[in-house]
């Protein structure tokens, strides 16, 4: 049984809700990564066996965003993509996947990651295929239907941390605790560039050029 490597790893600046990335899909930042990624691995991109990267807001995105992005990124069309979509964790599955595959033997190279734009999650007119005939129409926004809401109970995502508190008696305190000194560690390793090299510059289109 083979023994996975990481051979690179970088990932885009985190980007605000309607910031300065709203104007690339998430295919388009899929494809800055793994053209990035390649590139620092120093390998053939035909050598790859095949493409994971796990997508959780898909509608409106095309079809198969792991293989937009990896054809983006100049990876051959003969290299097989797909995309997972496990809602948080799709992007950690993705490379769970490819850790699976590698051991198992059927690639020996996999390129696998997560990609995702919350701002260009559209909305939804679920009725409009077959025309309103009376009443209000709804314009569903799809990053709380399939991205911030349980399809089962009906339950948002943030309501989760209630939970969380009330079953392990996580006081406020202890909450705020936590938060600040999570933000002065992040603070501190922004300040001595500790995420720098992971860090991928993506071009904002402008009028006058990048």
């Amino acid at each position: 049984m083979s023994t996975p490597v990481i051979l690179s790893a970088c990932r885009t600046p985190i980007g605000s809700f309607g910031g300065a990335l709203r104007d690339l899909s998430a295919a388009d930042l899929g494809a800055i990564v793994i053209r990035e990624a390649i590139a620092r691995a120093g390998i053939n991109a035909a050598d790859i066996g095949d493409v994971i990267m796990g997508c959780v807001l898909q509608a409106g995105a095309g079809m198969n965003v792991a293989r937009q992005a990896a054809l983006m990124a100049g990876v051959p069309v003969e290299v097989p993509a797909e995309t997972v979509n496990r809602v948080c964790g799709s992007g950690l599955t993705a490379v769970v996947h490819a850790v699976e595959a590698v051991k198992a033997g059927y690639v020996d190279l996999v390129l696998a990651g997560g990609t995702e734009s919350m701002s260009n999650a559209p909305y939804i007119l679920k009725g409009a295929r077959w025309g309103y005939r009376m009443g209000h129409g709804e314009a569903a926004d799809s990053m709380l239907a399939e991205g911030l809401t349980c399809a089962i109970n009906g339950c948002h995502m943030g309501n989760t941390a209630e939970e969380i508190v009330n079953r392990f008696n996580v006081s406020r305190e202890d909450q705020d605790r936590f938060s600040a000194e999570s933000q002065r560690r992040a603070e501190h390793a922004i300040n001595a560039g500790v995420f720098a090299k992971e860090i991928v510059p993506v071009e904002i289109p402008q009028r006058k050029g990048a």
